[in-house]
């Protein structure tokens, strides 16, 4: 079997090493940093838990697929998944508060009729249906096979344009909507409304005013397949993945920083070190951004070239498609005094400036000339104060050193390193005391409970992932002209796959492992593979 070199231990890099092992191939993963998951991270400190990278888990079916194809022991055999019940608590500006289950589509429509008014629910159902057909159509080229040679099929957005009323009594399909801003103002016609559903691109770190409508999917793919936690944290998920490949015979070296891709008679060979070594094998997985790995020319394509996969246009750039070169500003904080039985595990506070937050995050609005980062004087945008700020505080024992403190994280996606200068201390400091206060609406008294806090930038992403600027990618999409697609898994030198969430089909938890599923199957079942039947 072939000798397989993969680069990183992130979470789409270990599903394909375990997918590999499985069937009998010599694995061997060189991480850069001390330990495995990538993203995945781990904070702890006084008896107090929590997760650096994401909190939760959507379709969750991706890793049970995973560990059942890897072993004897499925995934609820090594750790213990909860659905998240009530799914969210959304809380506006205008102090409307509402509270979403998480396993009742009914209790959902009437919890919304409720807040926003009659009509509502008949509204969001409406706009629910056409996401579905968004999922119908996208699921196997967007998650379960290979990016196609020719992606140009997925450059159209699949979103389809909503019935109207016309004369006679017929209905009619009216204009489809330019992106998923406008979908949901025109179909929706409540801001808040429209803010729920865009709560969730803004989650993935896309911009709603230029992500397409099929965007609509991810509130769609969360509603209809529910939010799920792993008790003990995410980081638990990560772990049990880098055991079953342990369990399967996967070599870590950790500590040993891929700079390069080595090329011999036309196909990938091996990897290069940091150190100048080459580290010989027949096969390489890269399982980190393409960009940080010196490579052949022309082995990753460019964005929409020949038709095929586009990207967005990079971290630390104002890209009009917002594709994923967002960073995340998160809060850890240590709380005296118990958890309110019956809290919500996940309560989003909403922005009171939209355009003002999304100018901030994404370009658009004013901006100043000043010092950025490793690029040198740049459009430098200030933070917005009081953005869409998701709270978490799971009821797990794990995260707590007992029952009167409570483990609390605060999220806000923000621009990447560059656009704003995130190095400096005392800025960061002040935008965390900003989020703070802002997370009372949520948890009213939360400044006077606060023990200690950690902040973690999108300069601390960077350094834990490599990742530049500390920008988190964001799923792939279809639609806007293929700048939401990620370079397929299968690149143009031979003997060299992309895994992970820079690769197809892009970030997030789910994405990351049907990756490792997709480059798996490209090896094991050769490169006209099209996804599992």
């Amino acid at each position: 079997m072939a000798r397989i070199a993969v680069i990183g231990a992130g979470m789409g890099a270990m599903a394909a090493a375990a997918r590999l092992a499985a069937t009998g191939h010599r694995v061997v993963v060189h991480e850069r940093g001390p330990a495995h998951g990538g993203a995945v991270g781990r904070l702890e400190r006084d008896g107090f838990a929590f997760d650096t990278g994401p909190g939760l888990l959507h379709l969750p079916a991706v890793y049970r697929d995973l560990f059942v194809k890897t072993g004897k022991e499925t995934l609820e055999q090594c750790v213990e998944l909860v659905q998240v019940d009530p799914a969210g608590r959304h809380v506006f500006a205008d102090g409307t508060d509402v509270l979403l289950p998480g396993a009742s589509r009914a209790g959902v429509l009437q919890a919304l009729d409720a807040a926003f008014g009659p009509g509502a629910s008949e509204r969001w159902s409406g706009l629910e249906r056409r996401a579905r057909e968004v999922w119908d159509a996208t699921r196997r080229p967007l998650l379960e096979e290979p990016l196609a040679d020719d992606a140009r099929a997925l450059h159209d957005d699949p979103y389809p344009a909503p019935a109207r009323r016309a004369p006679l009594g017929l209905r009619r399909r009216g204009r489809a909507p330019a992106g998923l801003a406008e979908a949901a103002r025109r179909e929706l016609r409540d801001p808040r409304l429209a803010a729920v559903l865009e709560s969730h691109a803004l989650g993935h770190g896309l911009d709603p005013r230029a992500a397409p409508a099929s965007a609509a999917v991810l509130a769609y793919v969360a509603q209809t397949f529910g939010t799920w936690y792993v008790r003990g944290g995410m980081r638990a998920l990560a772990d049990a993945l880098y055991e079953r490949c342990r369990a399967r015979g996967v070599e870590f070296v950790f500590g040993s920083e891929v700079v390069g891709v080595v090329e011999k008679d036309g196909r990938a060979a091996g990897v290069e070190l940091a150190d100048g070594a080459q580290v010989q094998a027949d096969l390489v997985v890269a399982g980190v951004a393409p960009a940080r790995l010196r490579s052949v020319p022309g082995a990753v394509p460019e964005p929409g070239a020949d038709g095929g996969p586009g990207t967005d246009s990079g971290p630390g750039t104002d890209s009009a498609a917002g594709s994923g070169g967002s960073g995340r500003f998160t809060v850890f904080l240590a709380l005296r005094g118990a958890r309110p039985e019956g809290a919500a595990h996940r309560t989003v506070v909403h922005a009171a400036d939209r355009d003002a937050e999304l100018a901030a995050v994404f370009g658009g609005g004013a901006r100043r000339r000043g010092r950025g980062g490793p690029g040198g004087a740049q459009a430098v945008r200030r933070p917005c104060d009081r953005p869409t700020l998701t709270v978490l505080r799971p009821d797990d024992p794990a995260t707590r050193p007992d029952s009167g403190h409570e483990a609390v994280t605060l999220t806000a996606t923000v621009a990447p390193h560059g656009p704003v200068d995130w190095a400096e201390a005392a800025a960061a400091g002040r935008y965390a005391d900003a989020l703070t206060e802002a997370a009372e609406a949520a948890i009213p008294g939360l400044r006077d409970r606060v023990l200690w806090r950690v902040v973690h930038t999108p300069c601390d992403t960077a350094e834990a992932t490599g990742a530049p600027g500390g920008a988190v990618p964001g799923p792939a999409l279809a639609g806007g002209g293929g700048r939401y697609l990620r370079p397929g898994n299968l690149t143009r030198l031979p003997g060299l796959y992309l895994a992970g969430g820079w690769a197809h089909p892009g970030g997030g938890l789910p994405h990351a492992g049907m990756s490792g599923a997709l480059v798996a199957g490209l090896i094991v079942e050769g490169a006209d593979w099209r996804g599992s039947r």
